[in-house]
């Protein structure tokens, strides 16, 4: 992934107003993030601990999404599989909900999937971060196979929040 910068990143959400985007908070260290390992740049905010963000190149394309996620609860010392890296945790995956994007955002619908709860999936995948014993399930797909997985089960998700718009 290209280098972001905080203007670009608030320049691209697509499920939240202007004025949101212009408040939310956006990483300081934006220039030491490994970006040739990331597939998307996820970050949650330090000042509202049920509010995640992450950003992606889409079709040549950056979009930006905000999602809500749940505090921990009990259930989430179980082990749960990230849908989008299909790294397996235990307590590390949230269920994150992004509003849809436009008119349907607005009327309060929304779609959600689990993801790691520190949306540090591109590293997961590529054994850049450990999530422990038993959280990379053996399989037969090379690295660049697991990241296309990634990257396409990313893009599937944003397909359901649609665009600024829809």
């Amino acid at each position: 992934m290209n280098p972001l910068t905080e203007q670009e990143i608030r320049a691209a959400f697509v499920n939240c107003t202007k004025g949101e985007a212009k408040r939310l908070s956006v990483p300081r260290d934006l220039a030491e993030r490994p970006w040739d390992d990331l597939d998307f740049l996820g970050w949650r905010d330090p000042q509202a601990p049920d509010r995640a963000y992450l950003a992606t190149e889409l079709d040549g394309r950056l979009v930006a999404l905000a999602l809500r996620c749940p505090s921990a609860t009990s259930w989430q010392t179980l082990r749960s599989m990230c849908s989008l890296c299909m790294t397996t945790h235990t307590g590390g995956v949230s269920l994150m909900v992004a509003a849809k994007a436009g008119k349907a955002g607005q009327q309060g619908n929304s779609v959600g999937a689990y993801i790691c709860s520190d949306l540090a999936c591109p590293l997961y995948v590529r054994g850049k971060k450990d999530a422990g014993v038993g959280a990379r399930l053996h399989e037969s797909l090379t690295l660049e196979e697991k990241i296309q997985r990634t990257v396409a089960n990313l893009a599937v998700f944003i397909a359901k929040i649609g665009l600024r718009g829809g």
